[in-house]
């Protein structure tokens, strides 16, 4: 009985909602998502090359940045399914394919969450103990915590997927929203899912509480640093190192929190509250770090002025 309720379910197929609600918006819809991706991929392959190519930038801060604009470019890997259903009329999706996409984005968001407190810990490291910086931040350190972020993710992302997809759908086969999450997903599922839900959120608030409150300390840690500075030309120096990264986390942990860590009965299946940590800030990501960022601005002045004077020569 149990092989046939799980092939019963795995041959669900389901119908995603996306935008059909604006037929008259699908155009509109399908530029701007059409520009905003494209503008995300090449913002974080920018940053990826520039730190590549200048050997200034080979630090533990910007190895640890390379990896972020990575996973932004991963992160909005559903819009393109968006785009293509803006463009169709089928907007039906497998099994497989939906625990699939939800295992990707999983993956992505449990690993930026780690990685960003890992990257906290490399600014109270770089400012905190300044001297030592290059010694306790080497080249196998910054491997492991990429590493262990990267294996962090996978784990809340195999275990929220299996435990998601290994229940029974009988509500619907209709998902309100633009890509298969979990918490549309839990709609569908059969009888009282209180357990269920309440076992996720329980999951979802360590994933990300703990890096966050890592997050926390360590800036508890810079700023009681920084203060004890006497040079306000340093105190500003040092808080600028940390503008941007803390502005990553601001705009990623608000959008995790209030997504992730509340019941169902107060989803109110908001798709634009979806995309702006789907969208939003992956395309914000490059714009905050090269802004704010002198040393990016200028290694990309370098990288420009190479690349023309070498287009001279051959010329």
């Amino acid at each position: 009985a149990l092989g046939l309720e799980l092939n019963k379910t795995s041959s669900i197929v389901f119908v995603i909602l996306g935008f059909s609600h604006h037929p008259e918006m699908k155009v509109i819809f399908f530029i701007l998502f059409l520009c905003i991706y494209i503008f995300t991929v090449l913002g974080n392959l920018m940053i990826l090359v520039i730190i590549n190519m200048d050997p200034v930038l080979h630090t533990p801060m910007y190895f640890f940045l390379r990896n972020l604009s990575f996973l932004e470019i991963c992160i909005s890997v559903t819009l393109p399914r968006v785009l293509v259903s803006l463009l169709s009329t089928d907007t039906s999706i497998t099994f497989a394919g939906c625990a699939a996409q939800m295992y990707f984005f999983l993956l992505f968001g449990a690993t930026e969450c780690c990685l960003l407190a890992a990257m906290a810990y490399g600014c109270y490291q770089a400012i905190c103990n300044p001297l030592h910086y290059t010694d306790i931040m080497n080249k196998k350190v910054c491997m492991q915590l990429a590493a262990s972020s990267c294996i962090c993710g996978n784990l809340v992302a195999f275990g929220h997927t299996t435990f998601i997809f290994s229940l029974p759908f009988c509500a619907s086969d209709v998902i309100n929203h633009f890509f298969c999450e979990i918490q549309p997903g839990l709609m569908l599922l059969c009888g009282d899912t209180y357990r269920n839900e309440l076992q996720i959120i329980l999951a979802a608030a360590f994933v990300i509480l703990m890096p966050f409150l890592l997050i926390l300390v360590s800036y508890g840690l810079i700023i009681s640093s920084v203060l004890k500075t006497g040079s306000a030309k340093k105190r500003y120096k040092a808080f600028s190192t940390c503008f941007s990264h803390l502005t990553v986390v601001i705009l990623f942990y608000e959008m995790a929190v209030f997504i992730y860590i509340r019941p169902k009965s107060s989803y109110s299946l908001d798709k634009m509250v979806s995309l702006s940590y789907t969208v939003v800030t992956p395309m914000l990501n490059p714009i905050i770090y090269s802004l704010r960022n002198q040393e990016v601005k200028q290694s990309l002045k370098r990288c420009v002025l190479s690349s023309i004077f070498s287009s001279n020569l051959c010329d």
